[in-house]
């Protein structure tokens, strides 16, 4: 389910946020990261300890040390890397998820920190009241609409899907013969989903064999014949309509959707572009 998103600017911002299961991979790839810092730092902390001088060296502080070196792992680690790399831990990489703030958008040091200490209290590994928290945070993320966990609830964040590229080949360019009746045509009834169908069609049309290819092009075109007026010019092809509505509809959003990206690009750097964001 898509998310609508309204930000200080007064624009909104479709996302869409991330349920359960994508978040429960994610969080399969931290816990291992997890698992290795931990390990690597209680290598550091023995080595450390070892050359401390022998009458330093109590049970005290060895349970100290290896509290602190949970503590660092579990508190520290998402906290110190989503703050860096803008809501995107080991996890949320490989899964393609960022967490961003309620109004769209990049999260700050407090908002990773109330995640991370909410998470380390009461969620995963959740420390007090077990297992009885892990009941509360799972039906807190079953039954919001946006898949918010407790975290999220107190930082005022948000896990989302970070979009990429589709594979799409190529829109055909406007038919000259038909630019001038495409600028002053009225393309209002021609509704997305029917927008996107026409253009699926043409960048998958090659792929599809005949006699279907033929059948859902002259299918496409009656419809949209009947939702445009101006009518075309008497005798144009269906495919030189499907390219002209397509390629008019795509010019006229092209301000739009520029004005979106850099948008988008200033408020979370490398969203939805499949750039890393270390």
């Amino acid at each position: 389910m898509n998310g609508t998103l309204v930000n200080a600017e007064a624009v909104e911002l479709d996302l869409r946020p991330a349920r359960l299961g994508a978040r429960a991979c994610a969080l399969i790839f931290d816990i291992a990261a997890q698992a290795f810092v931990g390990f690597v730092l209680f290598i550091l902390a023995l080595i450390t300890l070892s050359l401390l001088p022998g009458d330093l060296v109590d049970d005290a502080l060895f349970e100290t040390t290896l509290r602190v070196v949970l503590i660092v792992t579990l508190l520290g680690y998402p906290t110190v890397l989503e703050t860096l790399t803008n809501g995107r831990s080991v996890g949320k990489v490989v899964v393609g998820l960022r967490v961003i703030r309620e109004d769209g958008g990049p999260i700050r040091v407090r908002h990773a920190f109330t995640r991370a200490l909410v998470g380390l209290a009461v969620e995963w590994p959740g420390l007090l009241l077990l297992p009885l928290t892990w009941v509360v945070s799972l039906g807190t993320m079953l039954s919001s609409d946006r898949g918010r966990r407790l975290g999220d609830l107190a930082a005022g964040t948000l896990v989302v899907h970070v979009r990429r590229p589709a594979p799409w080949m190529p829109a055909p360019p406007m038919p000259i013969e038909l630019a001038g009746w495409a600028a002053v045509a009225d393309l209002s009834a021609i509704g997305d989903d029917l927008a996107l169908a026409v253009r699926q069609y043409l960048s998958r049309a090659p792929q599809i064999r005949e006699p279907h290819s033929s059948r859902l092009r002259d299918e496409l075109a009656s419809e949209v014949f009947a939702r445009v007026t101006p009518p075309p010019p008497p005798g144009t092809q269906p495919w030189f309509l499907l390219a002209a509505v397509v390629a008019e509809r795509r010019r006229r959003a092209e301000p739009q959707l520029a004005t979106g990206r850099a948008l988008t690009e200033r408020m979370l750097p490398g969203f939805g572009t499949g750039r890393s964001a270390y």
